[in-house]
Parts: C-alpha cells; structure tokens; sequence
C-alpha cells in the first residue's frame, strides 16, 4: 500500500518552524493535514513561544483563506505567526509593483513652496530651489541644482539614495535618516550622491562612483528583485 501523499512539510530553522504548504493540494486538503500537524508539533506550554513563517508557493489565498490560516496556527497558542509568502500577486498588487519600479521623468523647476512627490524613482531635470521640496518612494536623480529639501524612500526604504548635478541642499532626508550641516560641503559638490552610510549610522555625502563599488541597486525594480 502506498503512502499517503504529504501536503504539508514543517521544517525547524534556528528563528523556529517553516511550513510548506504543497501548491498541488486543494485548501481544504491542506487546512486538514495543518490541524493534524500542528497538534504533533504543539510545543510544551513551559517552552517559549515558536515563531512560524508559512510558504505557499505558487498558491494564492484568498483574504478569507488567509485568516482561518492565521486563526488555525494561532489559535497553538505557543506558535507565532512571522509571515505567510506566496510567490503568486494579485493584479492589482502588480500594477502597484510597477509603479514604485518606474522612473519619473518629470522637466520643470522646484521653487520655494513647492513639493514634487511621485511614487517610485524620480528623475527631475530642473532645479530644486531653496524652500521647494522632492519626495520619492524610491531613489531621486537632479539633473540640476539642489539648494532645498530631498527625501527618497520616504516609505522607509533605506537602500534609496539621492544625486545631484550640484548639490547643496539644505536637508537631505532618506527613510527616516535626516542629514545635518555638518555632514555638507559649505561650497556644495558636484556630481555626488546622499546615502545612509550603516556604519556610521547617518547619511554621508559621496562620489557617485561609490553606488557600484558598494553594489548598491540603481533602480527600484533591481531591489524589488532581490528583495521580494
């Protein structure tokens, strides 16, 4: 007699449980054999609580399906839920990976007052005056002057960087990194960039050169792709 096929296949790494879940299986099959694993794997209640993280493959749950996941492995009171990963978006999620992938390209002039913020990388060519403001999900490039403000990965991506033709910003701002005077040539540079430098812990001012030397990803699309 053969063996029963396993859909569900739990494997301990040292941050705790990972849990396959077979993509070839129906839900109902696999949210059955979950129920039967979980109970074997059911840590002692004096161990600490086990951080699960649950793999779908190339399956796609629905909202509904993902929370009676959620509630079955947290309902082990000892498990905690770190993340459920699907290789398979929606359409919609795709459109919005696009979007922050793209480039901006946009031609005008920032003046004081002013804020330009667009989703995904932004190109400006034009300058960015004292008292105007740029803001982009990913990285900014100024083909231009930048005398005001400039954040890139405003929603907190701290691989983004900003370059500039000229730069002499009064802030430089990258995720939640805000840069001070100090860390700015009086004169201003030419051709250089701003990025968190982690080391230091603070955004620094370098040769655009240094974005390859480091293997820092020029596009959002680049980190997207090795970031997931």
């Amino acid at each position: 007699m053969l063996d029963k096929k396993q859909f569900i296949t739990i494997k301990g790494t040292r941050e705790g449980l990972t849990l396959f879940i077979d993509e070839s299986c129906s839900f109902d099959e696999a949210i059955i054999e979950l129920n039967d694993k979980l109970i074997s794997s059911r840590p002692n209640k004096d161990e600490p609580v086990v951080s699960v993280k649950v793999k779908l493959g190339k399956r796609y749950l629905y909202k509904e399906q993902e929370e009676q996941l959620r509630s079955i492995i947290a309902g082990e009171s000892r498990f905690n839920i770190q993340a459920v990963d699907s290789d398979v978006i929606t359409r919609e999620e795709a459109l919005l990976w696009k979007e922050e992938s793209e480039i901006q390209a946009i031609s005008r002039i920032v003046r004081s007052g002013q804020v330009l913020e667009v989703t995904g990388d932004l190109l400006l060519i034009g300058d960015v005056n004292p008292g105007g403001k740029v803001v982009s999900t990913g990285n900014i490039y100024i083909m231009g002057n930048l005398f005001g403000i400039a954040h890139a990965g405003v929603n907190g991506d701290r691989n983004a960087f900003i370059a500039a033709s000229f730069m002499k910003p009064s802030q430089l701002r990258i995720a939640d990194y805000i840069s001070r005077a100090p860390d700015y040539e009086s004169d201003g540079v030419y051709m250089e960039c701003g990025l968190i430098d982690e080391e230091q812990d603070k955004i620094i001012i370098d040769r655009l050169q240094v974005l390859s030397h480091k293997g820092i990803l020029i596009s959002g699309f680049e980190r997207r792709m090795q970031n997931g």
